[in-house]
């Protein structure tokens, strides 16, 4: 599936618009990550589990985007676009949404 930010795809010419697409997922922080977070916390830098927590929301949340565009006919999603909200204490949400679309080479 090819995607952009950007309102069109070098090299293709948008045939059809298939309207918006997402993919969302709502993940929580468990204990035992919360205690691992706590102990990076003290030494600085990179917390890895909460990088890998949400990366994996994320991609999680990509691959649904794309499911929902392949489902309606679409070769790509133009504007892709994440967002992330905070629900609860520990629970975030992760959405990703982008316009589904049906594109071919130009030229």
């Amino acid at each position: 599936m090819h995607n952009t930010t950007n309102p069109s795809l070098a090299g293709q010419r948008v045939v059809r618009e298939l309207g918006t697409v997402r993919g969302i997922v709502v993940r929580s922080r468990s204990v035992i990550g919360n205690i691992g977070a706590s102990i990076q916390t003290i030494f600085g830098g990179d917390i890895t589990l909460y990088t890998e927590l949400c990366e994996h929301a994320r991609q999680d949340a990509y691959e649904r985007m794309c499911a929902h565009a392949a489902a309606l006919g679409a070769n790509a999603i133009i504007g892709l676009r994440y967002d992330a909200t905070e629900i609860g204490a520990g629970i975030t949400e992760v959405l990703c949404y982008g316009t589904a679309v049906i594109v071919e080479p130009t030229g």
